[in-house]
């Protein structure tokens, strides 16, 4: 089974900055394309940023869009989100994942929490 490990959540105040990392293993990482999704406490999972497996297509939710940044390393099988000018709003666990369909065994996601 495919194996996600995410890393790189923090706590920060609003307006800095993260990058998130994915290491994606047991998988044909080139041949997927990937996504980060992110759930915050008492709402469901949303996917916020997609990229297709050649990377060079990206997709954006628009809460994040013109602030969060996808990109990938196929060689590395890794995913990655730099995420800058945070809100409180994007205070969340953020996991990656296959899209459009995720794999059914989630990692066990990144904390970001954005303080005010």
């Amino acid at each position: 089974q495919v194996q996600l490990v995410e890393s790189g959540g923090g706590l920060v105040q609003a307006g800095g900055s993260l990058r998130l990392s994915c290491a994606a293993s047991r998988i044909l990482f080139r041949f997927v394309d990937m996504g980060w999704y992110r759930q915050a406490p008492g709402k469901q999972r949303e996917l916020v940023a997609d990229i297709t497996r050649g990377g060079d297509s990206t997709n954006y939710a628009d809460s994040v869009k013109g602030r969060f940044t996808i990109a990938r390393d196929n060689a590395k099988e890794m995913v990655y989100l730099q995420m800058n000018n945070l809100k409180p709003e994007d205070t969340a666990v953020y996991y990656c994942n296959t899209v459009p369909q995720p794999k059914p065994n989630w990692g066990q996601g990144t904390q970001v929490t954005v303080s005010s």
